[in-house]
């Protein structure tokens, strides 16, 4: 009999129940209960609670009658990463798409060079379907994941070129705040499926910033550590939403960390503050897809708390 994570089920055995939270095999399954500790036993000596329906079945996530618009979306596909709410250790994927288009959609594993096929489907516009789930203790040894994706319509626009998205996840990828997603009903850690990877070159970036003495623009060299506080930044913050704000003090950092790349500084602290966490997870995305960032870290804490990322480049 084959489980799912998040699965409620009861010993045969014996008077326990839990929910599934560990596939350790083809036979055994970790199953946890209320004192959260989790239990290896034989998937033949457990079974399904009649009735139950657990957290992390499979559904499609759209309204009944979607809401007609003269507006065709051809953007907006993530991945939602959402925590069980019975287990929060287990941990489901969702693919979002709230374009206009149907998704011909496939999810493939890589563990070591051993490949698994784990969905296949078609995503309706403006919905979201569960792809795959697993353990967030287990994440250092979590697959590589490979998502591609056809587009369909039978509008009269252009049909983009099919997507791939790989990524192997990391610790830090789950370190920030997760986000409502409103088409789930939940919050979720959010990755963005349908954006090239930001790739910097270095000999562009001296061609736009270094123009013609005629023009006499030159880009200033950066501080050692740029404080991106909003009211570091603009008088007026107090008028602006959480989307300008975030908007503001991302091109302030982007621009200085560009200019840090040109100066060949060794390194840059960046002051974020710790607030919601939005900011640093953004940053954080940015600095893990770029190919002149060597590794960054936690500031000195004696100097900074958890406020701030200082950023080594190569």
């Amino acid at each position: 009999m084959e489980f799912k994570l998040g699965e409620f089920v009861r010993f045969v055995d014996e008077k326990m129940e839990g929910y599934v939270t560990r596939i350790i095999s083809n036979d055994m399954i970790g199953v946890t209960g209320e004192d959260d500790f989790e239990i290896p036993v034989l998937t033949t000596k457990v079974t399904r609670v009649h009735g139950h329906k657990y957290a992390g079945a499979v559904e499609q996530y759209q309204a009944d009658s979607p809401t007609l618009s003269d507006t065709f979306e051809s953007k907006g596909i993530f991945l939602a990463v959402v925590p069980d709410p019975n287990k929060a250790s287990v941990v489901h994927f969702h693919l979002v798409n709230d374009t206009s288009f149907q998704l011909l959609t496939t999810l493939i594993t890589d563990k070591s060079g051993v490949t698994k096929g784990e969905f296949a489907g078609s995503i309706q516009p403006h919905s979201a379907v569960e792809i795959y789930s697993s353990n967030l203790s287990d994440l250092s040894v979590w697959p590589g994941f490979v998502i591609r994706a056809l587009y369909f319509s039978m509008s009269n626009v252009a049909i983009p070129e099919a997507i791939q998205y790989n990524e192997k996840f990391k610790a830090r990828d789950f370190a920030g705040a997760k986000k409502k997603i409103a088409r789930l009903n939940k919050e979720a850690w959010v990755f963005r499926i349908d954006e090239d990877d930001l790739i910097i070159d270095p000999e562009k970036l001296k061609e736009s910033f270094f123009k013609p003495v005629v023009e006499k623009k030159v880009v200033e060299k950066p501080s050692a550590e740029i404080d991106l506080h909003i009211e570091k930044l603009r008088d007026d913050f107090q008028f602006l939403s959480n989307t300008e704000i975030l908007k503001i003090q991302m091109d302030h950092y982007k621009k200085a960390l560009d200019a840090a790349i040109v100066h060949k500084l060794p390194s840059i602290t960046f002051i974020h503050g710790i607030g919601n966490g939005t900011l640093k997870q953004e940053i954080h995305k940015t600095l893990g897809r770029n190919n002149h960032v060597k590794t960054f870290l936690d500031a000195r804490k004696e100097k900074f708390g958890y406020g701030a990322t200082e950023v080594i480049l190569k």
